[in-house]
């Protein structure tokens, strides 16, 4: 698309008791902390495809010998051919500990799609196929947790850069839209000075909690870039951005990073 930095957006709802989130750009492996912790004793992998494990015919491998070649350990459950082409579901559903899950997504590998949801570590297979059976019938925009009495989290990755997620937790919007914030700030960074960045300093809720209050819909793109600053234009949006919607014409807010003070400031942009 023009050949421009594929910009930050995030648009969050609150329904039914619940958040959605819609977002970008992020891997799974970048947002999986923020996952857990709001997350049941265990996550189920619903779905999961890679390029980076492939069987000798080119496809992916099984989600259970993806983890076997990871060493995470896991509970394998079969939900048959009748999965099979059903978005957001695959044939065959793992069981991790929660806190094994970042073992999983360890940014070793690049999953292009990905579906999680929270479990209870005593889930049973029953529950597990009433699970599915949510999953694989619950459009794209529908509401989910509500339908489930347990779950708190979902997340659903796809080109393992675009986010979606619904959470009984009004924290991790929040948080979300921060690590995104620090991911674009960050990579700006590593680009600038060619080496990798330990460390690149979160904003407080403060700074997401008031763009959310401003408004649901957001995009974002770098603005001025130095070893000691880098700049986020920032502009709301009447609707939830996608690919192909170009930066308005003016920022409405500049989020600002100071590098050497570790510090994070927002004001009316110029």
């Amino acid at each position: 698309m023009e050949r421009r930095p594929f910009p930050l957006s995030f648009s969050v709802r609150e329904i039914e008791g619940a958040w959605q989130v819609t977002a970008a750009a992020a891997q799974a492996g970048e947002l999986v902390d923020l996952l857990v912790a709001v997350a049941n004793d265990a996550v189920a992998v619903v779905s999961l495809e890679t390029n980076s494990y492939l069987d000798e015919d080119w496809q992916s491998l099984r989600p259970s010998l993806i983890a076997a070649e990871l060493g995470v350990p896991c509970t394998v459950h079969s939900l048959g051919s009748w999965a099979s082409g059903t978005y957001g579901l695959g044939e065959e559903l793992l069981v991790v500990d929660r806190d094994l899950l970042p073992r999983l997504l360890n940014g070793t590998w690049s999953p292009y799609e990905l579906t999680l949801i929270d479990v209870p570590a005593d889930v049973a297979p029953e529950q597990l196929d009433e699970l599915a059976l949510v999953l694989g019938t619950t459009d794209i925009d529908e509401p989910l947790l509500s339908r489930l009495g347990d779950s708190r989290v979902w997340f659903s990755g796809h080109d393992d850069c675009y986010v979606m997620l619904e959470t009984r937790d009004p924290a991790l919007p929040t948080a979300v839209l921060a690590r995104l914030l620090t991911l674009l700030a960050g990579s700006a960074l590593a680009e600038l000075t060619e080496e990798p960045l330990s460390r690149v300093p979160e904003p407080g809720p403060w700074l997401p909690e008031r763009l959310i209050a401003t408004a649901s819909h957001w995009i974002g793109a770098l603005g001025k870039v130095t070893e000691d600053q880098v700049s986020i234009e920032l502009a709301a949006l009447p609707d939830p951005w996608q690919l192909g919607v170009s930066f308005p014409q003016q920022a409405d807010l500049t989020a600002t990073l100071d590098v050497r003070h570790s510090t994070w400031q927002i004001a009316p942009a110029e």
